[in-house]
């Protein structure tokens, strides 16, 4: 595992340390664990009911941390009443993991969304689910429990989110796109990963977007590359630190690895997710868009 100067991040072993605390009653401290049981159900993901984080209380990302009308994130009342119903405050300090074909894949989308409104004290284990299960930390199948309390969130914060508008100047201007898809994807030779539903009419990417692949910011183990290694990615592609940069994917939640790793592990000052990514894109009529390798 690799240090990185941020509290954003924490380690397996500092979470096995804090396992009293997330078992709690006191809502100092809350874990979850964050999936798509639907996407990772053929990936070598634990499934929460088989085994998870002692005290961790789970979401799952579409029913729980998404509007299921408007393809949107939560609205404020329902992010509020979701926190408190499982006994989380705005001084919680959230631990977030969670599994699938890259760790973390909607763990880090909870996480961009609890920053979207404006929740202090949100961490994400290195490595997530897959590092905490294949080096032997503890699991448990009993479901916590814990008093409700009152949330109360603030926000939105618009700035770490992109919309189409955003998104159609930032190609204007030449503000950085970052495509986070497989290089498959990110030519058009494929919409969709395999096995998961094609949302879009067209394939391609957003032009002038560069391709920088979800998971080459991680190590084999699944933890984050070094700070070092990660700012020579994105300097290959012609991003440096003082740009502003907007993240893509598919649906938005692997861009939102990627959003954390700039916006928190490198600390660029202005990064947007664009949590429509290619399912809005690419069904836009008349939208631009490229196919083949990136210039």
């Amino acid at each position: 595992m690799t240090d990185h100067d941020t509290t954003a991040l924490v380690t397996a072993d500092w979470v096995e340390n804090h396992l009293d605390d997330f078992q709690s009653d006191d809502p100092a401290y809350r874990l979850l664990e964050v999936n798509n049981p639907t996407v990772t159900a053929d990936s070598d993901y634990t499934p929460y009911e088989e085994g998870h984080i002692p005290g961790a209380t789970f979401f799952d990302w579409d029913e729980d941390l998404s509007d299921p009308v408007q393809r949107d994130l939560l609205g404020k009342e329902a992010f509020e009443d979701l926190n408190a119903q499982a006994g989380i405050t705005e001084d919680s300090t959230v631990v977030i993991y969670g599994g699938g074909r890259v760790p973390n894949w909607f763990a880090l989308f909870a996480y961009w969304e609890y920053k979207y409104y404006g929740h202090d004290d949100v961490r994400v284990i290195d490595g997530g689910k897959p590092y905490w299960v294949a080096n032997d930390y503890p699991l448990t199948t009993d479901v916590p429990e814990f008093s409700p309390q009152a949330y109360t969130a603030s926000g939105p914060f618009e700035d770490i989110r992109a919309y189409r508008d955003d998104v159609e100047q930032a190609v204007d201007t030449g503000v950085p796109l970052v495509d986070v898809r497989s290089p498959e994807e990110f030519t058009g030779e494929v919409i969709a990963p395999e096995g998961l539903q094609e949302t879009a009419q067209r394939g391609g990417h957003i032009p002038g977007a560069q391709n920088v692949p979800t998971t080459s910011v991680l190590n084999e183990d699944g933890t984050f590359k070094d700070p070092d290694e990660l700012r020579e990615l994105y300097r290959d592609v012609g991003i440096e630190d003082d740009q502003e940069v907007v993240t893509y994917c598919r649906v938005g939640e692997r861009s939102s690895i990627e959003w954390y790793v700039l916006a928190e592990l490198l600390g660029f000052d202005d990064v947007q997710n664009y949590d429509g990514s290619w399912t809005e894109w690419g069904n836009i009529i008349r939208a631009p868009i490229e196919t083949g390798e990136a210039e």
